[in-house]
């Protein structure tokens, strides 16, 4: 009997004595040859070179769809960053099929895959872009990944916003049989605060429920834009759109309009612009982090998703900060600044802008469990107790505060307005190691001196800092 010449990975795996995972692990991670012979074929050469023990050994599992997708979802972070689905098994389907993870068996919308692949996979620090790439999202997993209810949500499709790509059939058995689900592109829906920048986003993500949708009144979205549109998306000025058109034969051509306010199509606008990298999918919501002092010593790190910093304008005003939490680090919030005096931040990080601690009167004034279950926290502090912090692990704020000696002549560090004095390295009285005694009795403010009745911490942009 003459000797087979092709194999298929069934008679492949059957000619090594090893599993059809095994095989198909092999040949996916490189360690047999790639198929020589057509799709999914392989020579006999090729076949008879392969070591059965080592083919045998490489496989690991396979581990279930519903385990990868678990392992997926921790690798994006616990707790799970905002705006950000959970993994489903039917993601990891879609995950095999662009090739990202190899097919080892079971069902092909929930594939069995191999579990060090997995890992990998889920140390990529691009993997909330991948998923948004190749996974669809249902409505439900939409909402979730824009930040808002399912009512936000349906009304965005309803009036245009948004278009589904695709469906699929789900049997919910004994809650009302087989069932169509629209799919939604998952960049598609992310892209939506950008594309529409003139939708107040935070209001529409923080809407309480029970409350009636903030875009109940939306008008239907327009599929055309004109230049002025163009430069709002990619927040760049009209002339700079100008310039693009010129500078690039790519640019989508003009689907309507005049000469001099030509309108051009949104899809293509909008792929022309992810292509050229003037405009990015949003994957990772900004992180504030706060160090916060525990009354009896130490700190303790909290941290807000997407947050919002506001600087008040005047000394007697108040700065506040809100963002999203979890309801482990918002129930450590209202511990640590529920005292008559407020908290103390040692060192508040947020992107953007500069780094700040507050000497105290930190406390919640806000705690919200939105209609979308995020929990909404805003904090709130006197504006006149807020300094830049300390280059210090533990943070502090940096001040103006009276030596420990009276200056000399000698003295050469230089002397404030308020009393204080600045330490340089090469004065021999002082030096820049030399610590406060008594913070100062006197406080600037943007270079005016303000009689304070208590400590002050010098804000980070009064002039003496400088």
């Amino acid at each position: 009997m003459a000797k087979r010449e092709v194999y298929d990975e069934y008679e492949a795996a059957s000619r090594l004595r090893v599993s059809v995972a095994a095989w198909r692990w092999a040949a996916g991670s490189g360690l047999v040859l790639a198929a020589d012979a057509g799709e999914r074929l392989w020579s006999r050469a090729v076949v008879e070179a392969a070591d059965p023990e080592a083919v045998r050994a490489a496989l690991r599992g396979p581990v279930g769809a519903g385990v990868a997708a678990d392992r997926l979802t921790e690798a994006l972070g616990g707790p799970l960053p905002r705006c950000q689905p959970r993994v489903t098994a039917a993601a990891v389907g879609h995950l095999v099929r662009a090739g990202l993870l190899v097919y080892l068996g079971g069902d092909v919308e929930f594939p069995d895959v191999h579990p060090d692949q997995v890992a990998v996979l889920g140390c990529r620090w691009d993997l909330p872009a991948l998923l948004d790439r190749h996974v669809p999202l249902g409505p439900d997993q939409a909402a979730v990944r824009l930040g808002v209810r399912r009512t936000e949500f349906d009304v965005l499709v309803e009036r245009g916003y948004v278009s589904p790509v695709g469906s699929v059939e789900i049997d919910f058995k004994g809650q009302g049989g087989v069932t169509t689900v629209a799919l939604y592109t998952a960049e598609e829906v992310a892209l939506l605060p950008v594309v529409w920048p003139s939708l107040d986003w935070r209001v529409v993500r923080t809407v309480e429920a029970g409350r009636r949708s903030p875009l109940a009144s939306l008008d239907p979205g327009g599929y055309r834009l004109l230049l002025a549109g163009v430069a709002r998306i990619a927040r760049v000025g009209r002339a700079a759109v100008v310039q693009w058109r010129r500078r690039h034969d790519d640019f989508p051509a003009p689907v309507g309009g005049t000469g001099v306010h030509p309108e051009f199509d949104r899809a293509a606008v909008l792929a022309w612009l992810l292509a050229h990298g003037k405009i990015e999918v949003p994957t990772r919501t900004p992180t504030a982090a706060l160090l916060m002092a525990r009354p009896g010593g130490g700190t303790r790190t909290v941290r807000l998703d997407d947050p919002l910093l506001t600087l008040a304008e005047d000394a007697s005003g108040e700065d506040r900060l809100s963002g999203w939490s979890t309801d482990d680090d918002a129930d450590t919030l209202a511990a640590l600044t529920g005292a008559a005096s407020g908290g103390t931040l040692r060192r508040l990080t947020v992107p953007g802008s500069a780094v700040w601690a507050v000497s105290g009167g930190v406390r919640v004034v806000d705690r919200v469990r939105t209609g979308a279950g995020g929990l909404y926290v805003a904090l709130a502090w006197p504006a006149g107790l807020r300094g830049a912090a300390s280059t210090q692990p533990t943070g502090g704020v940096i001040r103006h505060a009276l030596p420990y000696s009276v200056p000399g002549e000698a003295c050469v560090c230089r002397r404030q307005e308020c009393g204080g004095l600045v330490p340089v390295g090469w004065c021999v009285e002082h030096g820049d190691a030399a610590g406060p005694a008594v913070a100062c009795a006197a406080r600037c403010w943007r270079g005016r001196l303000v009689r304070a009745a208590r400590p002050w911490r010098c804000r980070a942009h009064c002039r003496h800092d400088r």
